[in-house]
């Protein structure tokens, strides 16, 4: 029978690992939060007290964890306790240089290893409806698809190692510049005095049609599903839009990459973040504007 190890209970991975130990049995989920473990327990997970626990002797071992350092730390401990040939899949969103050394670090020790971050939010994460961005060997992405597909919609090999986070950082930069524009054209829109339904059902099927407005839209009516009608309650929090646009900019700098709307899509989030805004889903960006740079 198979072992799996869930590492990292927060919003997007709690609900992952309760899909996960859904489809596939029970799974030995570790999180530092007791609330997070007794959480996990309650939708099917087996809670573990601490990270050996989770991992020891353990077939796969998913992960989802705040930056480089959480990710790096974690599997010196996970490497010293999981089964030989075991498969890591780390879904965290880290730096192309941190998922490659532990990559490396891994591999050398006999594992199998993939970086595969995730698009969706929580909405996504709770519903299995994650798109996944796998960068590994072909060899690790096959083995890895086998767990992913139970947690997603779609699990896509970018390339080797750290392709995974280099097509996450660049997706996220672009969807942070989209949600700004959209942002400011909701925002001209009112204030030339079109109704927001009306601008919606025109610009939705016009050129200027994109995920931030049709799945997303910022402005509170048009999507029902969007957090905008929901109190701007973090599907995706500004203060995790903040941290993949900073990693964007340290990755674009890194190859000399130009990258202005970037550049200035991470000093809008920042000032937003800065105001308080760090708690609000990102698409916040829009009242934010509105009170001309207040919330």
């Amino acid at each position: 029978m198979t072992s799996i190890g869930f590492i990292g209970l927060g919003n997007m991975g709690g609900p992952m690992a309760a899909n996960l130990a859904k489809a596939l049995g029970a799974v030995r989920a570790f999180d530092l939060s007791p609330a997070a473990r007794e959480k996990a327990g309650l939708a099917g997970c087996a809670p573990a007290d601490t990270l050996p626990a989770a991992v020891a002797g353990a077939d796969i071992v998913v992960s989802m964890l705040p930056a480089d350092a959480h990710v790096e730390s974690a599997y010196e401990v996970i490497r010293a306790h999981a089964a030989p040939g075991a498969l890591f899949i780390d879904c965290s969103t880290i730096s192309v240089d941190a998922a490659r050394r532990v990559n490396t670090a891994c591999t050398a020790a006999g594992f199998a290893m993939v970086d595969a971050p995730v698009s969706g939010g929580v909405a996504a994460a709770t519903g299995a409806g994650l798109t996944f961005m796998v960068g590994g060997t072909e060899g690790a992405f096959t083995r890895a698809h086998d767990v992913l597909r139970h947690m997603g919609k779609a699990v896509i090999h970018a390339g080797g190692a750290g392709t995974g986070q280099a097509t996450k950082i660049c997706n996220n930069m672009l969807l942070g510049i989209s949600m700004i524009g959209v942002c400011e054209a909701f925002l001209l829109a009112e204030k030339l005095g079109l109704e927001t339904q009306t601008f919606f059902d025109i610009a939705s099927k016009a050129s200027g049609q994109c995920w931030s407005m049709t799945a997303y839209c910022p402005a509170p009516g048009p999507v029902p599903a969007a957090p905008s009608n929901h109190g701007y309650a973090p599907g995706f929090a500004t203060a995790m839009m903040l941290k993949d646009l900073k990693l964007a900019q340290a990755a674009a700098a890194s190859v000399g990459a130009a990258t202005p709307l970037g550049a200035q899509a991470e000093a809008l989030y920042a000032l937003f973040a800065a105001h308080g805004g760090d708690v609000q889903d990102f698409s916040a960006m829009l009242p934010f504007l509105r009170g001309g740079g207040k919330i």
